[in-house]
């Protein structure tokens, strides 16, 4: 996903890609027994929900990374609990560095 996260103003302008990884916690045994999409959380739901947060420009990949469990946690209540990896890849550092990443958890008992 290309987005323009980074404290730099360069990378407000030129912009980087970025990979989110989503791991959700829910019961999932209806789904398992129903084949049934409403039973369950839907995917599409969550990729829109994590490409509007990517689109809203911050200069950390924890504060965005924080903003998308929140909002998976609010707008999909059967979710049980988040965890939600950015990483950037290659990140504009002194040095040869091919990705940096970080994980926020949201659970909906504490919201």
């Amino acid at each position: 996903m290309y987005a323009y996260h980074g404290c730099l103003e360069e990378e407000a302008v030129i912009g980087a890609n970025y990979i989110v990884d989503v791991c959700i916690e829910t019961d999932f045994q209806k789904a398992e027994r129903t084949d049934d999409l409403s039973e369950t959380v839907d995917y599409v739901v969550v990729y829109n929900i994590v490409k509007s947060q990517m689109a809203i420009r911050s200069k950390l990949i924890e504060h965005v990374a924080g903003r998308i469990a929140e909002v998976l946690i609010r707008e999909l209540p059967e979710m049980e609990k988040v965890n939600v990896t950015v990483t950037k890849l290659n990140p504009p550092m002194n040095g040869d560095v091919k990705e940096v990443s970080v994980t926020v958890t949201a659970n909906k008992y504490n919201k």
